[in-house]
């Protein structure tokens, strides 16, 4: 496929890339050069290839799916400026009050 200065121009005033005169003649030879290696590949028949997405055969390790409180509470808390005083938010951040 080739492409002419014009659609190359096109392209980059979409691509909004800023072009002189004298750089599109050169640039539109190298995209329709690309464009023939994109026929090129094109032509490649890929049925009995599998799909991948690395060329490393791999395998990422799972872990067991397991739910946990975490049973650290008191070092968090102690990340915390303050924690609630005595009572029903005894071992919960304490925060400003934000709604009257």
């Amino acid at each position: 496929m080739a492409l002419d200065k014009e659609a190359v121009a096109n392209i980059a005033v979409l691509a909004r890339i800023r072009l002189s005169e004298s750089e599109l003649e050169p640039l539109a030879a190298e995209l329709s050069h690309i464009l023939t290696w994109v026929e090129q590949l094109a032509e490649i028949d890929t049925s009995d290839v599998a799909p991948m997405t690395s060329v490393a055969a791999m395998k990422l390790p799972m872990r067991d799916d397991t739910v946990t409180d975490g049973d650290c509470r008191e070092a968090i808390l102690g990340n915390a400026p303050e924690e609630a005083p005595n009572g029903p938010a005894k071992g919960f951040f304490a925060v400003p009050k934000v709604v009257e």
